[in-house]
């Protein structure tokens, strides 16, 4: 078996505790790049995305992706997908980034959107 690196490590460590408490709750997984932010809620019993949005979309008119004002526009669309699509409770996946900055920006502006985790 390969040897896992340090990232791998803390996402695999991450998504464990995730699994555990559940409880048949979607996932509100995030993905931060150096030039972007995305975020996607995930039905894992199904396999099935439910809602998504990303820094990129048109529609949200973001002209600087990697900032915290673009993180929390990008919250506030999941939120309100989200809630369209019947989802009001969701357990957090930070991935292997550290819940502050961008990530943390994201999820505040989908608490205040209606999403609890």
């Amino acid at each position: 078996m390969a040897k896992l690196s340090g990232i791998d490590r803390r996402k695999a460590r991450v998504r464990r505790s995730i699994k555990a408490h559940a409880n048949g709750r979607p996932r509100l997984s995030v993905f931060r790049s150096d030039k972007n932010i995305y975020a996607q809620v995930i039905d894992d019993a199904n396999g099935v995305t439910l809602a998504s949005a990303s820094s990129l979309e048109k529609d949200l008119k973001i002209t600087n992706g990697a900032n915290q004002a673009a993180a929390a526009e990008v919250g506030k669309a999941i939120a309100e997908r989200a809630t369209k699509a019947g989802v009001t409770e969701v357990v957090f996946d930070r991935g292997a980034y550290i819940f502050h900055g961008r990530v943390k920006a994201l999820a505040d502006a989908a608490r205040e959107g209606g999403l609890s985790f």
